[in-house]
């Protein structure tokens, strides 16, 4: 189980928000910095800045070159990573307490002083680039790509996290500098130390580090909300790969909405999984709705649902791999049936019951470690503006009724609120019979 112990939270006089929390069963410690910056804060001409960003900062600064901070972590028994998304960037090392001193070190560092050589700079375009060029021969990702411009017009989660490719050659190193300078400061991060040791002694240090740093000016907020959706859109893709692959997305709210959990329950009910296994966790969802109607019907050899936690309203989406012989046009005849028969034979309690105790023992697992801990806490401070959404998790779940699950079905699982993707391999491309 999430541990109970207390949460200090306190707010450096540079805006720089901290959350602690002491759990002992280990002499480990993990420390996180999470920037409110990621995808959704760039615009066309910089995509895939936030990603980029991420990358250089690898790099490390004149007092922790990169190669040498990647030896001494690792010297020290830690290990250390970060992940871009579309609200935030986030960097973590875990280490021995006796170490986590390091992290807390080069993170205050790596805030003010990325050196970002030209040099690098250009190395890393190609890595991207090459990176980008992995993802393309993925059908899921071409797809997706495809699905999410779509169904944002306006906002700018219309674009993958990696960015356009015409973005990754056209940026210049002083383009990626301005975009670091411009987030990554205090008053727009939230560190988070999670682990085995003293909370006074501890917020003391990390004052002493990072209270010098300048706070920034506030990064202009993002306006341009999506206006409703008036009608179903639909898109095909053509390309390589060996089955047929289909998406419905539908227009769901974020996080910090009160349908969000319901939203989730629905989730695990119909599909089999949840959204709070957002680091780990997870398993089969054979004894559901939909991998019943799909996969036990030989319509599908993978059947899936997919929502996760954002700032602004985002997707939750419902996918099939075509099994070979079947069409994308029988695969989606049959799930539109199954989501028609919510209407007819709603979500039971049986069913409820079964989809709390999955999506509690993801979260449970999600968070079991002290890694986790400071992942989930991070993530609900920089997503909802509040670590408590974290903790207050089974509670929200636990609050749900079979009325909740139904209002929210009726509200966002209707044709006029989503996308229809299908990707169709090229013929040359499909297996022979």
């Amino acid at each position: 189980m999430p541990s109970t112990q207390a949460v200090t939270k306190t707010t450096l006089q540079n805006g720089l928000t901290v959350i602690a929390k002491e759990m002992h069963h280990a002499p480990v410690a993990s420390f996180m910095i999470w920037y409110r910056v990621g995808s959704r804060h760039e615009v066309p001409g910089i995509t895939g800045a936030s990603h980029w960003v991420e990358h250089m900062m690898f790099k490390g600064t004149p007092t922790f070159p990169g190669p040498l901070l990647d030896r001494m972590i690792s010297r020290e028994g830690g290990h250390w990573n970060a992940f871009t998304w579309l609200d935030f960037t986030a960097y973590y090392e875990t280490m021995p307490s006796n170490r986590i001193d390091l992290a807390l070190q080069l993170e205050a560092d790596r805030m003010v002083n990325a050196a970002m050589s030209p040099e690098d700079v250009e190395s890393e375009r190609t890595v991207i680039l090459s990176e980008r060029g992995m993802y393309e021969n993925d059908p899921r990702f071409l797809l997706n790509e495809e699905l999410t411009s779509a169904a944002f017009r306006v906002h700018p989660y219309h674009h993958e996290v990696i960015g356009d490719e015409a973005d990754l050659r056209s940026m210049s190193r002083d383009d990626l500098y301005a975009h670091y300078r411009r987030h990554y400061v205090p008053n727009n991060a939230v560190a988070v130390i999670v682990g085995d040791f003293e909370t006074e002694t501890m917020l003391a240090r990390i004052r002493e580090l990072y209270g010098a740093i300048p706070a920034g000016e506030p990064a202009p907020t993002i306006l341009r909300q999506e206006p409703p959706q008036r009608g179903e859109r639909r898109l095909t893709l053509h390309g390589p790969g060996d089955a047929p692959y289909l998406t419905l997305a539908y227009k769901v709210p974020g996080a910090s909405h009160p349908d969000y959990f319901a939203i989730t329950l629905l989730n695990a009910a119909f599909a089999g999984g949840s959204s709070l296994g957002m680091f780990g966790g997870g398993g089969s969802n054979k004894s559901s709705r939909l991998y019943k109607a799909l996969v036990d019907t030989d319509l599908a050899v993978a059947a899936y649902g997919g929502l996760g936690p954002t700032v602004d309203p985002f997707l939750y989406t419902l996918n099939a791999v075509v099994r070979h012989g079947r069409s994308l046009a029988e695969v989606e005849a049959a799930l539109d049936a199954e989501l028609d028969r919510l209407v007819t034979h709603p979500i039971t309690q049986a069913e409820l019951d079964k989809a709390l105790k999955r999506a509690k023992a993801e979260f449970v697992l999600a968070g079991e470690s002290i890694t986790g801990q400071a992942q989930l806490l991070g993530l609900s401070e920089a997503v909802t503006g509040d670590y408590t959404w974290f903790e207050t998790v089974l509670d929200q779940l636990n609050a749900v009724t079979l009325a909740d699950i139904e209002a929210a079905r009726q509200t966002y699982l209707h044709k006029l609120n989503r996308v229809v993707a299908w990707y169709e391999p090229t013929p040359e491309d499909v297996p022979e019979s």
